[in-house]
């Protein structure tokens, strides 16, 4: 059973940096993409980037190009998601989540909250 467990939310202000970390465990991850979705208040979840734990193939949400980075550490089971010139609208609670190559995301983490400010 895959588990998800993310960490690094936080109050930051516009302009700042944050990174969250998403650390997994319960089987090898070489076939999985690891994604990172987000969920602002009175809105519906929105993708925001993944990564090919296998290749390190990376895919990243328009809103979020040249500001986020998605990375993992091999050796930890963890991935990053390093946020930087936060706004304001990237306000919402981010989770976590895997898949296997070809399947829906299955496997969530409880997700953790992001409050940008002006």
């Amino acid at each position: 059973q895959v588990h998800l467990v993310e960490s690094g939310g936080g109050l930051v202000q516009a302009g700042g940096s944050l990174r969250l970390s998403c650390a997994a465990s319960g089987r090898t991850f070489s076939n999985y993409v690891m994604g990172w979705f987000r969920q602002a208040p009175g809105k519906e979840r929105e993708f925001v980037t993944s990564i090919t734990w296998s290749t390190g193939s990376t895919y990243y949400a328009d809103s979020v190009k040249g500001r986020f980075t998605i990375s993992r550490d091999n050796a930890k089971n963890t991935v990053y998601l390093q946020m930087n010139s936060l706004k304001p609208e990237d306000t919402a609670v981010y989770y976590c989540a895997a898949r296997q190559y070809y399947r829906e995301y299955e496997c969530w983490g409880q997700g953790t909250q992001v409050t940008v400010s002006l």
